[in-house]
């Protein structure tokens, strides 16, 4: 049996978590949709791409993507090891292209952690 993916929820320098941040500012029905795409990601060994995706042309920035009606939302991450997705951000999708800001803040939060992760030995 796989062991389940580990989910965490990346942490500025200051403690700070853009992500919790992001699940606070929702209505308490869109939150609950996030939670369970998050435990679909984490339990399934194959995940449809409907819930979960690579971003072509970044680096290794992942999308968890969550419908509810016809309000899209997605949450940004990036793996940490094979089987642990640190997620980074959250926003509310409104064109069809995932804006450059948000995965350039993704892109942004990865290098911060990789760098923490060497510096301080922990992966």
């Amino acid at each position: 049996m796989r062991k389940k993916r580990e989910i965490v929820f990346y942490r500025l320098h200051d403690g700070k978590c853009p992500v919790e941040e992001f699940l606070d500012s929702l209505p308490g029905n869109v939150a609950n949709k996030i939670i369970w795409v998050l435990r679909v990601i984490r339990e399934l060994d194959r995940i449809p791409d409907i819930y979960f995706k690579k971003l072509t042309g970044t680096d290794e920035i992942w999308e968890c993507r969550i419908q509810l009606g016809s309000n899209i939302y997605r949450v940004l991450g990036f793996f940490a090891s094979h089987s642990c997705l640190i997620l980074a951000n959250g926003f509310v999708k409104k064109s069809d292209k995932t804006p450059k800001s948000e995965i350039g803040s993704t892109e942004s939060y990865r290098k911060d952690f990789l760098r923490r992760c060497i510096n301080h030995g922990r992966s």
